[in-house]
């Protein structure tokens, strides 16, 4: 048998414990080649499609490299500890530290070869797929599958180089080990674990700080909070974890009472033992999820935003003209031909906007008739409303002011006009952008507002035009006006802006640039969260198969002792969920508090709720993680039944 054969098996026969590692790194691998081929995908021409493409994958691809360098760096590290009395074996025989070396390397590379083949195979299988769900994002008429020599390469250049440098450095982790301690393992090293009270008051302070100021942050401090709250989380965790749980298990096993109690005594005494090793482990997959929750639920908001952006802007088209503005017919008989062209159904409302000073607050109102918002509201399909003579009603600027405003009641003089009314109440309908009528907007009845028209000599000087476009394909109004909105910037940038007597707002080419790249980046984040998910359930993956022998032996003593098979699962279950739910839920306690913070940042930005969204994605982690823990306790079980 030559060496090389001699590695092969090792690999084959050590299958059970490279299997999480060899899928991990497969699934890795797929999701880098995935995003490789869209990067190079020759059918994106859309430059916009392509900068959000090459930002948001390029970006994914660092993030994936990095994390896949940390997580084969910490399993490789495993994998040796779990084969410490294999190496011992070997050394003691009369292996060299070199050709042992030169067998970690042939065995890793083995893994990296056949990971990456299958990675590599895999992805370009469901290449075809990833882009029918791509081109439903971006809205584009065709994205076919094609081959092309760039995202191979760049896949296994990357991957390959990765692998070597691993293979290179893994056996720096065997050389200090003696080889009478390589050939005791594990064994005789469990003993209590060292803490320190401080150090443990100090992580639940810590902790306890964090989740008080993300509960308590408000708009003046939340960008602060930004800055201060990982590191205070982070820090508070690795001590929570190394030191706060040590102390709390060590309270638990002073209460004779709870201690002493049924099968409470082998739980607790395993995890107090085990907590020296898995302390840093807990720590790490408590990061990793909390930033694979966190990815999605940013991404997950962002998306809510672009969903609610409809309703945060209802018309299609908007164009504000002033009394100066020459070219305002020609824009609006413009906007009517693209229309037309397109074969886009619309519903133009002009509104002549008048503007008054109100005795009330000394401040400048804007008045708009109500027969022109009743025309506007048939087009949503709203009821009229109607208002008698001397009566007004308020125009929130936004969906929220309607609250405040909705059962207030003022009774002012326009003084320009000399026109009296009493303002009862709110508009009840959303019809207009926010501000876009102004800050303080009231709708007058036809016979008042017309008595402000006719007693106002000096008008244009205080009036606007502004035209409501109603398109209810909202969506199709991406080409339209591209001209007037090009003007405007050009205008801006040649430093004339003053000199513009015109604004023009495209909500619906707004919209499927919002969509397009939050829909897409919460794609990719999604990928880069499964990654980060599957590499976390990795770890405790890794610690379970690590001391699989050592624990065969402890269930076959209690076996022998009379242990029944319904208290061999208990046990089980005492000692698995631990590992697999309590990172877990500290890590969802930090995104809780998290999205607490991202909340108040979302109702100064944009008075938007990102409850069910936040939700659907916690049930969702929460759900592969269950799904998970099954999965691995049935291998588990299957395993340690096996020595019976």
């Amino acid at each position: 048998m030559t060496f090389r054969q001699f590695a092969y098996r090792n690999v084959v026969r050590n299958r059970r414990i490279y299997a999480a590692f060899f899928m991990a790194s497969v699934f890795s691998v797929m999701v880098f080649f995935l995003y490789s081929m869209l990067l190079y995908h020759p059918s994106i021409e859309d430059r916009f499609i392509q900068d959000i493409a090459f930002m948001g994958m390029g970006v994914a691809e660092i993030i994936l490299y990095i994390f896949t360098v940390f997580f084969l760096f910490y399993s490789m590290r495993a994998f040796l500890q779990a084969r410490s009395k294999e190496f011992g074996i070997l050394l003691h025989l009369g292996m060299a530290k070199r050709q042992l070396n030169r067998l970690i390397f042939i065995e890793t590379m083995f893994i990296g070869v056949a990971s990456i083949a299958a990675g590599t195979f895999l992805g370009y299988m469901f290449s075809k797929f990833f882009f029918m769900i791509v081109r439903e994002i971006v809205l584009l008429p065709a994205l076919p599958l094609y081959f092309s020599w760039q995202p191979f390469a760049l896949t296994i250049g990357a991957f390959m180089s990765l692998f070597v440098i691993i293979s290179y450095v893994a056996p720096v982790f065997i050389r200090t080990g003696k080889v009478a301690d390589l050939i005791q393992g594990d064994t005789g090293k469990q003993t209590g674990y060292d803490y320190s009270k401080s150090r443990g008051y100090l992580g639940l302070l810590f902790l306890g700080l964090s989740y008080a100021m993300a509960a308590s942050t408000t708009n003046s401090i939340v960008i602060g909070l930004l800055f201060l709250l990982p590191p205070f989380a982070t820090i508070g965790t690795y001590y929570f974890f190394t030191d706060s749980l040590p102390l709390l298990l060590h309270k638990i096993r002073g209460r004779k009472n709870l201690y002493w109690r049924d099968l409470w005594m082998l739980s607790i005494s395993e995890g107090v033992v085990r907590l020296r090793e898995n302390a840093r482990m807990f720590f790490i997959v408590t990061i990793v999820s909390t930033v694979a929750f966190m990815s999605v639920g940013i991404l997950a908001s962002l998306t809510s935003f672009a969903s609610q952006y409809r309703e945060m802007h209802p018309l299609g088209l908007e164009y504000r003209s002033n009394w100066e503005n020459g070219h305002e017919q020609k824009h609006i008989a413009q906007l009517e031909d693209e229309l037309n062209t397109h074969e886009i159904d619309y519903t133009l409302v002009q509104f002549q906007i008048l503007q008054q000073t109100s005795s009330f607050t000394d401040n400048t109102v804007e008045i708009v008739k109500l027969s022109n918002v009743n025309k506007l509201a048939l087009s949503f399909g709203h009821p009229a409303v109607k208002l008698k003579e001397g009566e007004a009603i308020f125009l929130p600027p936004t969906v929220s002011w309607y609250k405040q405003l909705r059962d207030r009641s003022v009774t002012t003089l326009l003084k320009d006009s000399g026109v009296r009314v009493r303002i009862n109440g709110a508009y009840p309908y959303h019809l207009f952008s926010a501000y876009s009528i102004g800050m303080n907007a009231v709708i007058l009845n036809d016979v008042d507002y017309d008595k402000v028209l006719e007693s106002e000599s000096t008008r244009n000087l205080y009036s606007f035009m502004y035209y409501a476009f109603n398109v209810p394909e909202w969506e199709r109004t991406r080409d339209i006006g591209l001209s007037i909105d090009a003007s405007i910037t050009e205008s801006l940038l040649s430093e004339t802006g003053d000199k513009l007597y015109y604004s023009f707002k495209n909500p619906g080419l707004n919209y499927s640039v919002l969509r397009t790249t939050f829909s897409l980046l919460l794609f990719i984040g999604l990928l880069l969260a499964a990654v980060l998910f599957l590499a976390a359930g990795s770890f405790i993956y890794f610690r379970l198969y690590t001391s699989l022998e050592q624990d065969r032996k402890q269930f076959d003593v209690l076996r022998r002792m009379g242990i029944t098979d319904r208290e061999f699962k208990k046990i089980v279950n005492r000692q698995l969920i631990p590992q697999f739910f309590f990172p877990w839920g500290v890590a969802l306690v930090h995104s809780s508090f998290a999205f607490l913070s991202l909340q108040v940042i979302w109702d100064e930005l944009a008075e938007i709720s990102i409850v069910k969204e936040l939700i659907f994605v916690l049930v969702g982690f929460t759900c592969m993680q269950i799904l998970y823990f099954y999965l691995i306790r049935w291998r588990y079980l299957a395993h340690i039944k096996a020595s019976e």
